[in-house]
């Protein structure tokens, strides 16, 4: 046994020590390091150099950053984002799986597959990875935003609904149709169980235990990484996925006052046990089923890569949202999932499918993550250079989310950003009497600023189109509160271009990116919050009777 331990504790020397590497040679090549770890879990598998045996351990620690990745997501939803969101993301959610579904099936028929093996590649077709798109939006910091908001909402539908489609292909394999329904009846009815107790406990239990246990931080986390696992567990017990179980363990947690101190904590935990999530994905990726299936994989992975995009396009657009809105959503559909390989495995189990179309699948799952992954990263150049064909997806009504003020509305302050700083910021010019039009591409922050009397509407400051949104032409004064200084040249940029004859303030954290901010422009006013509050202490403690003492940086 201690010579087991040994060797599985080499192999994860091995497999670490890889990592680093080839990760440092894809942030060298500019490659994301999805990708790198899919790869690396290829090269140590039984495809490559097959070095791993302990693949119930890689698996173990798999799971558990699927768990703490879930329950994260989650932890960052409030209950009135999801009913908000709720809407469109059903409608798109399964109009994807349905659009994704028939067409799918027909291609699968015009390549000469069966009807059985078109229905089961079809099927697993229409499911995206919402580990791979969580993590990608988080790394973009863009899991927030509208767009961020609705794919998650989407990609939740779409996990709902494999779960569905296995239960139901493991009832119908063994099972009458009056054995069939009961089964489906119980799970719903299982379902509905979860969401009463969770509520129950977020009502009674869950608000003063959490109050009790953050007297210690370690306590705290240690309990969300327990609360997130065994609802997940249970959830799984229960015929439904992990992933939902993590789900809504994290939104159980939303609403209360610790559950930034929780995420902040988790994130380097979750980062570091999804690089085994990755690796796991590529051990289970059996490149020697693949055989003459690649042509076929390339026209499967082509209606991937292009047609879930387009049909959530076309929803969304009719649902009233912008082309940036829908096409940046869009794009977190164009790859299949985990669950896409699993629901095949059990196809092929149940004896509907070969292991060869098990490796079509597994090829169309490898293409599709590989360049979706570029797309995701590389979205808004993508739709910079395919904006003007495609305003045929926006319709005149207008999303609520969406919603602006008209080009001729007066404004004295146009603030970008309504986090901690910005949002001081505002409230310190409405107490001044100015009309402050704030700007801001978190849905949650402009519900909240809107409920306080405050004009608030969505809008992002790398959107090429964000001049159109608003009217800035007369604005005496534009302020960014937020510390990027790519955001904050773009929007210098654009304000010159407009020839924008007003004040302009933006924020910087570094002297270094204060000179950059300074050398776009000579009458830009930046602000540094840090100097500039360390300079009020000293003045405060040192100066309080000399209002006029000025202190050099």
């Amino acid at each position: 046994m201690d010579l087991l331990n040994q060797n599985s504790f080499y192999e994860f020397t091995i497999i670490l020590m890889l990592a680093a590497i080839l990760g440092a040679i894809g942030q060298l090549l500019r490659q994301p390091l999805i990708v790198v770890f899919i790869a690396l879990g290829i090269l140590v598998g039984p495809t490559g150099l097959n070095l791993v045996s302990s693949t119930d351990k890689i698996t173990l620690l798999s799971d558990l950053g699927i768990a703490i990745l879930l329950f994260v997501v989650g932890l960052k939803l409030d209950l009135n984002l999801i009913r908000s969101m709720g809407k469109v993301a059903l409608m798109t959610g399964l109009g994807q799986v349905i659009f994704t579904s028939v067409f799918g099936f027909v291609i699968g028929l015009a390549l000469g597959y069966t009807p059985l093996v078109s229905l089961y590649i079809a099927v697993a077709l229409t499911f995206s990875s919402t580990i791979i798109i969580v993590k990608l939006l988080s790394d973009k910091k863009e899991i927030d935003s509208l767009h961020g908001q609705i794919a998650i909402g989407f990609l939740i539908v779409q996990d709902l609904v494999v779960v569905f489609m296995m239960i139901f292909l493991k009832a119908l394999d063994n099972n009458t149709g009056e054995q069939l329904l009961y089964n489906m009846l119980g799970m719903v009815g299982r379902g509905l169980g979860i969401f009463v107790a969770i509520g129950l406990l977020m009502i009674y239990v869950i608000p003063r235990l959490v109050q009790y246990l953050a007297r210690s931080q370690e306590l705290l986390v240690l309990f969300a990484i327990a609360w997130a696992v065994a609802v997940a567990s249970g959830s799984e017990y229960l015929g439904f996925s992990r992933e939902v179980g993590a789900f809504v363990a994290g939104v159980s947690l939303a609403s209360t006052q610790y559950r930034n101190v929780i995420s902040g904590r988790l994130v380097s935990i979750r980062d570091f046990l999804l690089l085994f999530f990755f690796i796991h994905l590529g051990l289970h990726l059996n490149l020697q089923l693949i055989g003459d299936q690649v042509v076929p994989a390339l026209l499967f992975s082509l209606f991937v890569l292009v047609g879930n995009p387009l049909i959530v396009m076309v929803i969304m657009g009719l649902m009233g949202y912008r082309k940036r809105t829908s096409f940046l959503a869009g794009l977190t559909v164009a790859q299949i999932s985990e669950f896409s390989l699993i629901f095949a495995s059990l196809g092929m189990t149940l004896g509907h499918i070969s292991p060869q179309i098990v490796g079509l699948v597994t090829l169309v799952g490898l293409i599709t993550i590989g360049l979706s992954t570029y797309m995701i990263i590389y979205s808004h150049p993508l739709f910079a250079l395919l904006s003007p064909v495609l305003g045929i997806f926006e319709r005149d009504i207008i999303a609520e989310e969406e919603n602006q003020v008209r080009q001729d509305a007066r404004f004295d302050i146009i603030l970008f950003g309504l986090g901690r700083f910005g949002s001081n910021i505002a409230l310190e010019l409405k107490k001044h009497g100015y009309k402050v039009l704030a700007v801001d591409f978190d849905p949650k922050l402009i519900r909240f600023w809107q409920k306080e009397n405050m004009a608030a509407q969505y809008g992002d400051m790398e959107d090429p189109e964000l001049a159109q949104q608003l009217p800035i032409c007369h604005a005496k004064a534009v302020i960014s509160s937020i510390a990027d200084v790519q955001l904050n040249q773009s929007l210098i940029r654009m304000l010159r271009h407009l020839n924008y004859k007003g004040k302009v303030a933006v924020t910087a954290h570094r002297a270094a990116d204060a000179f950059l901010l300074q050398e776009e422009d000579k009458n830009v006013q930046v602000l540094l919050p840090f100097s500039d509050a360390a300079e009020t202490v000293i003045k405060k403690l040192f100066f309080p009777a000399d209002t006029s003492m000025v202190i050099k940086r």
